[in-house]
């Protein structure tokens, strides 16, 4: 593949896109994200360390969700006795994507007091990693479990493969917050790489696998994030020796499901009694989405109400 070839994805952002070296047994994909990142990081006022480890939780459902071939939802979420008591990324199958954390910022100053700068096994502590595949209401929900254990997010993914799903996989995660003519932004990149078995045509697959792992570790999390290297031009570099076939990208965007419809559907499902003391002085009931961090203000009466509008009541 000549460089030329490799710039198949262009310079886009926003995008996860799979590839496949050529006659090897080694797969990955690649995830560049942009716009969507800094929707997501800047709807709420996160300490950096934390909006980072929820940035590389959102690459991480990206690259991992982007390879189901059904439609439906990838959760990645952590539980632990850390600072960061939870987080979750969410990534939908269309390309939606979407994050939260709760942070406990009394023991978060504590944190970095003694810390500067927190790596993710310092912020969640003790716990457990869950990936969760959701196809909707028709199937059960399908989890596994891994404990937290490394010092980074990679790290802590790296041992759920190898525990959950005994497939020889490697991952770079990349978050940062860079300055450009109109101020800061979120960008995010990540890789993975994964041996799959040989076959006749390809042969044994631990050679493969020795060559592209050694060549993914010299991968720095500056490539991943950088505007000026294209997603295609970054694996051009790693792997134009073997030859890289890239296939076609998803686009990633955030967006949030929540909407004023469900948020008053939930409200009507309380007893009326419980609704009323949620109503604060102008009224209205307001419900915050922990995801977007959009707010709800809805009056008790318009409870009964069928076929709310999406944008009434919501602040703006």
């Amino acid at each position: 593949m000549t460089s030329a070839q490799a710039d198949i994805l262009g310079g886009r952002d926003d995008i996860a896109a799979p590839f496949q070296l050529e006659g090897r047994s080694v797969r990955g994909r690649v995830v560049r994200l942009g716009a969507s990142i800094d929707a997501v990081l800047s709807a709420h006022d996160y300490p950096e360390p934390v909006a980072r480890v929820l940035g590389e939780a959102v690459v991480l459902s990206v690259l991992i969700g982007s390879s189901m071939k059904f439609d439906g939802r990838l959760i990645v979420q952590t539980r632990g006795d850390g600072p960061v008591s939870f987080l979750v990324a969410e990534f939908s199958t269309d390309g939606a994507v979407r994050a939260f954390a709760k942070v406990d910022e009394e023991r978060f100053e504590d944190l970095l007091a003694r810390e500067p700068n927190p790596g993710a096994a310092l912020m969640l502590g003790s716990g457990d990693l869950a990936l969760t595949i959701d196809q909707g209401v028709e199937h059960e929900r399908y989890q596994s479990i891994a404990p937290i254990e490394g010092r980074t997010l990679s790290d802590i993914a790296q041992g759920y493969f190898e525990r959950s799903e005994q497939v020889p996989t490697r991952i770079r995660l990349a978050v940062s917050c860079t300055d450009g003519a109109d101020g800061e932004h979120w960008r995010a990149g990540g890789a993975i790489l994964q041996r799959i078995a040989g076959d006749d045509a390809r042969g044994d697959s631990e050679e493969d696998w020795t060559n592209a792992h050694m060549l993914f570790e010299t991968l720095e999390a500056g490539e991943l994030i950088d505007p000026e290297l294209s997603a295609g031009d970054l694996l051009f570099r790693l792997f134009h020796e073997d030859g890289v076939r890239i296939f076609s990208a998803l686009d990633i965007e955030r967006r949030c499901s929540c909407s004023r419809e469900r948020v008053a559907g939930v409200l009507a499902s309380f007893p009326r009694a419980e609704v009323s003391e949620m109503v604060e002085g102008d009224g209205c009931v307001r419900v915050t989405c922990e995801y977007c961090n959009r707010d709800y203000r809805i009056a008790p009466s318009e409870l009964s109400v069928k076929g709310l509008s999406r944008d009434d009541g919501a602040a703006g």
